[in-house]
Parts: structure tokens; C-alpha cells; sequence
């Protein structure tokens, strides 16, 4: 089935059950008025709750002004405590906006009250502060208690404005969930209490609750696999909920609930379909809005059993087995038996698919296709059992190593990924390449979420394309997690500042100033569509509590309140606060099990220092000289990034390598200068690391008369390094020019911004002896006329001295290469293959460009390039591969006119076929 057919099957029937839904509301409550198209409020788009110190702080402002906004950013007192100018961002397809983006991160003072403003607009207030999102952590956890069924919900953990009787335990006029029939006799009925209610009606459904049972497992599991992860956070006494303080992490405890429930749902041994389990169970037509679960008086049905609904009750059973083994051995025994039941009953009946027009009463959830459940309970039971049988379905499916990802993330008709997840953290015998692979699979998705956050004004890392579906935010969540993960096995900061943007989007920064989480922010959403929480039909009920988590945008408009109040809208804009536009503003167990997973993960982060960034910002533009004069001249040049610690300044640089003038800006001017002298200025960028990266030497001659002064040399070309040995290396490079004369060359060690001379010439060439061994070394080259003046530094040459071992025995390989180009960019994947017999412990691939190609972006290796030639070197996760065995790598590139493939590839020296 297409991602979008999975999609639209969710709740296929709404749209026939409103009119019944409608008539049982307007029976005691009048109905709401229509709202008006959401007013997308203040230009300035913020984080409306907090942005956590450390991290990344930038704003949205609607805006069609070509040219830079200044801004600026006020404490609660009013008092200016920072200001700047904006970056033209322009045009942006999801919103529709014309837009410029404001970074603040160089303030980083905790506070609250602070308001942004710009072209005469002011933002909403916000914090700087990370106490906000880690009390969300728990309050979205506690939208499961609320949303349990079969067991009342007490004052004492929700305050008495979210108590309510039990649900669907019989009591009048409940028929209840403890003797449910089949809705196609079955000969048997089932007791069925308990679990969550699934959304913004009563139903309960299996597929919806595997996929967040496995999330709020997973979540906790992390913790136990992942180094410095904060395990106590989600630990026992964290919630407020009735098992608390009973020796068992609390999120394992709400968790069980659903897993009980999902147990209840089996066929019992000895009936038809044994061993298979039931897709769902709601009421047997749609209830009205509003109907408190215990005055729900339909009778409550079972759906037909599915392939589908067994596999994801096996795999979270399975999950759960592992992780209760320590603290109730009994229920992690009872959990594996139900698992393997199911899922052999799943292998004989593997295409009873759920079918797609099932959905009055409750949504169909149809999924046609479930080789990627098998691939899900197969991984679970493995990393449960370590059994070979499941082994071998694991490493058999054509969703091993990650494949699944090359497609979208994750989500309950698309679970591949979830078992990907569970191999890639949890210690099984798989081969270690494979598991490297698996993650890497993981990080490639996570960048080519970054690469379309890149081009977007509101930072939500969705799946491919315009369109936005229903419940987009729980999808742009599930993204966000697999990029905490890319940090995780990467530690590379991009990745971490990407989940906070997402966080960002969720709480205000977005088209619509619009916080899609109850109770956190301004602007915070109200009336979800839900039959409890409708106070917008009846004010005697509650709006819903804090940390639930709207569906949000949905550019499909599938209910009629969002179809005549939204009609054309912007994908990002597709979305009305309103109870009855369920299509856009439903809640649902599966959504905020993504927001449970994103906010333990960020609010575990805040509480560490940033990551040390060991990148240095992208080299600046070569500089273009105005407003020349005798004793000044004006220097532009086109702006660094840097996606770790953001771009914090500029140097300009002469000759010598002193500093003239410094910029926050890309333009400065230099004064002082003489009359009728040539000059030549290089521009260093520096990052918030303090790492730094110099532009081309552009040469000036200031006006005035004067006698001739002689100019200093041309700058040398590019050194290119060869017979590169453990403790050696030849440099050449194209020879200066001079009008007196060139002298000689100075060769220049650099050590971040250090330049030392390591060697002389009076040729363009020099051999370096005495170097360190397997280490990266850096040089630049500069010229001396014999007047004495300098020439500008080279650009810089990096190559890596070999092992003094020996190194590693020829490889036997196999390289495949693909490129996709657009404009002058072009992404290449790249998967390297051990065909030898035996494993190698590292290895480093070798190519040569057969054009102007160069690699801007890699990931999966270490990416260096000298000249035409490029070399990857295995990270420290996928060094390792067995005979047999491949990893996948890749990287960004730009070029200029065609976009030929390399033609040869070698590993550790050998060529590769």
C-alpha cells in the first residue's frame, strides 16, 4: 500500500459517522460555531515556551523585505540584551511565507520573558531555560494514564479537573470491555479490560498500540545501551501514576497497561485462528462528542484477527519479555510465550490483512503489506531469545541492514525501522558491520532530513514531498528521533541542533504561531478532537491536559470543519484548533509516544554540555574591494556556516597574518592603510568553537601618488602533497610571481589558528622529514621577494602520514558508486564490499574524480581531498567488516559542467573491482 493509502486508512469512516455524531451531540449541547481560518498572528515565529541554553536559538519572521531586518531581543525588564540583523531566507513552499530567519544563539543568559522583536512586530514571551521541557517529558507520559481504560482516574495524579469514573468495566450503562463478542461469531468472547483508549475515541486498537507501547519501551531502553544516557529519568517514582514506587521504572509500569491489554487480545488456544490476535475492539457505531468513557453505552465488538495485529502484539511482547526478565520473571515469561505464539501463527497465516472499510465505530487501520512486521517481531524475538530461527528470518528479510529507511522513518503502517532500532542499540551476535550498517542506514535517513530542513523557514523535519498527512506531527517527531539517534552513533552536534528545531516547530515556531502541545505556550492548542476533553461542546468538561499532542497540519483536509475553513491552504498552514476538525486536530497514543521518546532524549540532553565541535566553519568567499581611498578600503565577501557552533565572527587578515579590522557581518573596513601601496587581505572566519577557516587573498592598491612601492609576491598554488610515508611527504606547488623577484618559500605548519614555518625553499617544492606517524598534518605555502615582503598564505594542503606498522594487507573489494545530480550539487552513495575470506579490522577507500568534483559534506567516514583525489576513512563504527560484509557511506558534492563517475576505487591500496 502507498504511504499515503496507509495514511488516509487510519480513520477511513469519520466522514460517514459525523452526521451520527453530530445528531448525539446537538441533543444536549448546542454546537459550535465554525472558527475563521487561524490567524497566523505576529511575524515573529518563536519557540513560545523555551529555548534551552547551549542549544541553537533562531526565529522565523515573515517578511518581504529583500534585504536584512534588524531585530532586536528584550528581557522581562524591557531592557535590550541583544541585537542583530536578519539573514534572507526568502520564499518558503510549505508555509507559503516570505521569510528571513533570526539566529539569537550568541545569548544564552537563562531567563524567562523574553520577547523578540523585529519590523516593528514583537514575538511572543519565551524562557531561556531547560526546566520547561523537562517537565513536558512527563506530562506527555501522562497522557497515557489519562487515557487508560478500566481503571479510574484519580484526583490525586491528574487534579480533580481530569478525575473520571472508570471506563468499559460493565457498570452500567457500560456493556464493558470484560465479555466482548466477536462482531463475526467467533463462538467466544473475550475479556479485553484495560489499555489505552486510542485517540479522541473510545476504540482500541492493536496496531496503533504497538508501535506506542514499543516507543515508551524503547525510550527506557535506550537509556540501558547508550553511554551517559539518563536512565533515572524515566526510573521508578518519576510519575504520577498509582504503580509508582513499586521497584519498577515508571514508564515500564504505564507501559505494561497496553502490553496486558495486547496479551488479552489473542485468540485463545483451542479455538479457530489460535494464536492469532484481533486487530481491534471499539464500540459498534461512533459515539457523539461529548461521551465520557463511563457513560458510553454501545456495545463494544471485536474485529476480525490480522497478520498485522498478531505481529505487532508479538514484537512489543517480545520487547517487553526482555525488559521486565529482571523485575517480574513471571510476566516476562507469560510475555515471550504470547510472543512466539503469535508469531508462528503469523508465519501460517501471513496474509490475513485487516480489511480497509472497516471503520464504523472506530478507524480501519487496513495495512496491505506486512513483510515489514514480520521483519519487526523477528528482530524483537531475536534480541529477546538470541534464538537461530529468528536469526534467520532477521538477516533473510529484504528489510535487513536498514533498508526500510531508504524509504521514510517509521511509523504503525511502516515498521521496519522500529526493528532496525531495537538491532542497531541492543547487543546481539549479529555481525558487527551489519549492525554498522544498520546504522548507518539510520544516519543517511537523519541527513537527508537536514538536507530538507536546509531549505525550509520552519524547522520540521518532515518526510519527502509538499504534502502534509494526517497526524504530520507524529511523523515529524518519529523523524526526530531517528536524528537523536545519527547523534547517538555519530556525536555530531548538526543532528542534536536539528532535534530542538523540531521541538521549536512544535511549541510556536511555525507558520501559524501555533503551539501543538496542550498547556506549553502562548498560543497553546485547546479543543482536541476527544470525547472527554470537550469543553469547546460542553464547559463543564475539561480542554485537554498538559503534553497532548495534536496531529497537527493536514493539507489532505479529510473532515468538513478543516475542508471549509481551510480550503488552499499551505501544507504548514493546514490546521484549525477546533473539536470537530478531527482530520488536523485529534490526539493519539502513537503521536505522543513520539513526543514521550523526543522530549526524554532532549530534555536528557540539556542537562549535558554541547558536544565539542571539531569542525571549522566553511571557508569564506574571496574578498571584492569598494570605496577605495588613499588610507581605507572596503572588503565584502559571501558569508561562512557552520552548523555545529554557528559563525561568530570575522577577521580581516593582511599579508603577514595580522588582524586589520573584525566583522560580525560579511563587510568591514580597513583604515590606516598608506597611499599608493598594494595590499593583500585575506578574510578568517571563526565559529563558537573557536575554530577558523581563510578565504582567497584578494590584492589592493590604495589610491594616491607617491613613488612606486614595490608589491609583494603572488600567492603560490595550492601544495599538493605526494610520496606521502609514516614520517614523510613531498609538497609541490605552481611558483609565485614577483616584480623584483621571488626569493624563496616559506612552508607553514598549521595547527588550528597557529602557522609556524617547518621548512624553506627556494623552489616550488620542499620534502618534509620527521613527521608523526599516522597523523593528519596541515600546510600552507607563502613567497618572499627579495624587497622582503610576503605574499598571501596558500590555501592549505591536509594529508595523513601512514601507520609505522605494516600496514594492512591488500584488500580484495568491490565499490559501487551512485550519484544524484541537481544544478551543481550532486549527493553520491557509495557502499564498499569485503569479497576477501577474511575480516578486516579497518580500511580506508581511495578514488580519483575525473572532473572539478570536490566533497563538501560526508558522512559514514572520514572525507579528506587533495587536488582530483579523494579518500574515505572508516569511522570508529564501521571499521570493521567480515568477509562478506559491506558498509554504505556517502557525501555531498559540488561540480561544474558534467558529473562523471569515478573509474576505479581501491581499499587499503588494492584495486577494487
Amino acid at each position: 500500500m502507498s504511504p499515503i493509502t496507509r495514511r488516509r486508512a487510519r480513520r477511513r469512516g469519520w466522514s460517514a459517522a459525523l452526521a451520527v455524531a453530530t445528531a448525539l451531540t446537538v441533543a444536549s449541547v448546542t454546537a459550535p460555531t465554525a472558527l475563521a481560518a487561524p490567524d497566523p498572528g505576529s511575524p515573529v515565529k518563536v519557540n513560545q515556551v523555551a529555548y534551552v541554553p547551549g542549544v541553537a536559538k533562531v526565529a522565523t519572521l515573515v517578511s518581504t523585505s529583500t534585504s536584512p531586518v534588524a531585530w532586536t531581543l528584550r528581557d522581562a525588564a524591557g531592557r535590550t540584551v541583544a541585537e542583530g540583523t536578519s539573514t534572507v531566507k526568502g520564499a518558503d513552499t510549505l508555509s507559503g511565507d516570505r521569510t528571513h530567519l533570526i539566529d539569537f544563539s550568541s545569548y544564552d543568559t537563562p531567563g524567562t520573558g523574553y520577547v523578540l522583536s523585529a519590523a516593528g512586530a514583537n514575538s511572543y514571551p519565551f524562557d531561556i531555560s531547560a526546566d520547561p521541557l523537562k517537565k513536558l517529558r512527563y506530562d506527555a507520559l501522562a497522557f497515557f494514564y489519562h487515557q487508560r481504560s478500566g481503571i479510574a482516574i484519580e484526583a490525586q495524579y491528574v487534579g480533580s479537573t481530569y478525575a473520571r469514573a472508570a471506563g468499559h468495566l460493565g457498570i452500567a450503562p457500560n456493556q464493558g470491555d470484560t465479555s466482548v463478542p466477536c462482531r463475526q461469531s467467533c463462538g467466544y468472547s473475550l475479556d479485553v479490560r484495560g489499555g489505552w483508549y486510542d485517540a479522541g475515541d473510545q476504540g482500541k486498537y492493536v496496531v496503533n498500540g504497538g508501535i506506542a507501547t514499543w516507543q515508551l519501551q524503547n525510550a527506557y531502553e535506550r537509556t540501558l545501551h547508550v553511554e551517559g544516557a539518563d536512565r533515572a529519568a524515566l526510573g521508578d517514582g518519576t510519575l504520577a501514576i498509582p504503580e509508582r514506587v513499586n521497584g519498577v521504572p515508571d514508564v515500564l509500569d504505564e507501559a505494561r497497561w497496553e502490553v496486558e491489554f495486547l496479551l488479552r487480545m489473542q485468540v485463545p488456544a483451542g479455538r479457530t485462528d489460535a494464536g492469532m490476535v484481533h486487530h481491534k475492539m471499539h464500540d459498534e457505531n461512533w459515539t457523539g462528542i461529548p461521551t465520557i468513557p463511563s457513560q458510553d453505552a454501545q456495545r463494544r465488538i471485536l474485529a476480525p484477527v490480522s497478520t498485522a495485529a498478531t505481529l505487532n502484539m508479538a514484537a512489543v511482547a517480545a520487547q517487553a519479555s526482555r525488559l521486565w526478565e529482571s523485575y517480574d520473571p513471571t510476566f516476562s515469561a507469560k510475555a515471550l510465550a504470547a510472543a512466539r505464539t503469535a508469531y508462528a501463527a503469523a508465519k501460517a497465516n501471513p496474509n490475513r490483512i485487516a480489511s480497509s472499510t472497516d471503520g464504523t465505530g472506530g478507524g480501519a487501520y487496513s495495512d496491505t503489506s506486512v513483510t515489514d512486521e514480520f521483519y519487526w517481531a523477528a528482530a524483537e524475538l531475536y534480541a529477546t531469545t538470541g534464538e537461530s530461527s529468528y536469526r534467520a528470518d532477521v538477516t533473510g528479510s529484504s528489510f535487513y541492514k536498514g533498508v526500510s529507511f531508504a524509504q521514510r522513518g517509521y511509523d504503525w503502517g511502516w515498521t521496519g525501522g522500529m526493528g532496525d532500532t531495537t538491532l542497531a542499540l541492543v547487543p546481539t551476535d549479529l555481525p558487527a558491520a551489519d549492525v554498522a550498517a544498520t546504522r548507518s542506514a539510520i544516519v543517511s535517513f537523519a541527513d537527508a532530513a537536514l538536507t530538507r530542513l536546509a531549505n525550509q523557514a520552519y524547522p520540521a523535519p518532515n518526510n519527502a514531498g509538499s504534502v502534509y498527512y494526517w497526524g504530520s506531527n507524529g511523523q515529524v517527531a518519529n523523524n526526530a528521533n531517528a536524528l537523536a539517534l545519527a547523534y547517538d552513533f555519530t556525536g555530531q552536534a548538526k543532528y542534536r541542533t536539528a532535534v530542538y528545531g523540531a521541538l521549536d516547530y512544535f511549541q510556536g515556531r511555525n507558520p501559524l504561531n501555533q503551539s501543538y502541545v496542550a498547556g506549553y505556550g502562548e498560543k497553546a492548542v485547546r479543543n482536541v478532537h476527544h470525547r472527554f476533553w470537550a469543553n469547546q461542546n460542553d464547559s463543564s468538561l475539561p480542554i485537554a491536559p498538559p503534553g497532548s499532542f495534536s496531529g497537527g497540519p493536514n493539507s489532505e483536509l479529510q473532515d468538513p470543519v478543516a475542508a471549509a475553513e481551510l480550503a488552499g491552504c499551505a501544507a504548514q498552514k493546514c490546521f484549525v484548533d477546533d473539536i470537530e476538525a478531527y482530520s488536523v486536530n485529534e490526539v493519539a497514543i502513537n503521536w505522543n509516544s513520539a513526543l514521550v521518546w523526543l522530549t526524554a532524549w532532549a530534555a536528557e540532553q540539556a542537562g549535558e554540555q554541547a558536544p565539542t565541535d571539531t569542525t571549522a566553519p566553511s571557508t569564506p568567499g574571496t574578498p571584492t574591494a569598494s570605496a577605495v581611498a588613499d588610507t581605507s578600503v572596503t572588503l565584502t565577501w559571501a558569508a561562512s556556516t557552520d552548523a555545529e557552533s554557528g559563525v561568530a565572527g570575522y577577521d580581516v587578515l593582511n599579508a603577514a597574518g595580522a588582524v586589520l579590522a573584525t566583522s560580525t557581518t560579511t563587510s568591514a573596513t580597513v583604515s590606516g592603510l598608506t597611499a599608493d601601496t598594494a595590499y593583500t587581505f585575506t578574510v578568517r572566519a571563526r565559529n563558537g568553537a573557536g575554530l577558523a577557516s581563510t578565504s582567497a587573498p584578494v590584492s589592493v592598491r590604495t589610491t594616491g601618488g607617491g613613488s612606486p612601492v614595490d608589491a609583494p609576491p603572488s600567492t603560490p598554488g595550492t601544495p599538493v602533497a605526494s610520496a606521502v610515508t609514516s614520517s614523510g611527504a613531498t609538497l609541490t606547488w605552481a611558483a609565485s610571481t614577483d616584480d623584483v623577484g621571488v626569493a624563496g618559500y616559506d612552508v607553514l605548519r598549521v595547527s588550528g589558528d597557529t602557522q609556524t614555518v617547518a621548512a624553506t625553499s627556494t623552489t616550488p617544492s620542499v620534502t618534509l622529514t620527521g613527521l608523526a606517524p599516522n597523523t593528519s598534518h596541515t600546510y600552507v605555502v607563502r613567497a618572499k621577494d627579495t624587497a622582503g615582503q610576503v605574499s598571501a598564505v596558500s590555501a592549505g594542503v591536509t594529508f595523513h602520514t601512514s601507520p609505522t606498522a605494516s600496514p594492512p594487507p591488500p584488500a580484495t573489494c568491490m565499490v559501487t558508486y551512485t550519484a544524484n545530480s541537481w544544478g551543481t550539487g550532486f549527493t553520491a552513495a557509495v557502499t564498499v564490499t569485503n569479497t576477501s575470506t577474511t575480516a578486516w579490522s579497518s580500511w580506508q577507500l581511495g578514488f580519483t574524480f575525473p572532473g572539478d568534483q570536490k566533497v563538501t559534506q560526508g558522512w559514514s567516514a572520514t572525507w579528506s581531498q587533495t587536488g582530483t583525489t579523494v579518500t574515505a576513512t572508516n569511522a570508529a563504527w564501521n571499521g570493521s567488516l567480515a568477509a562478506g560484509g559491506s558498509t554504505s557511506i556517502g557525501f555531498n558534492g559540488s561540480y561544474s559542467g558534467t558529473n562523471a563517475a569515478p573509474t576505479s576505487f581501491t581499499v587499503n591500496g588494492a584495486a577494487c573491482s
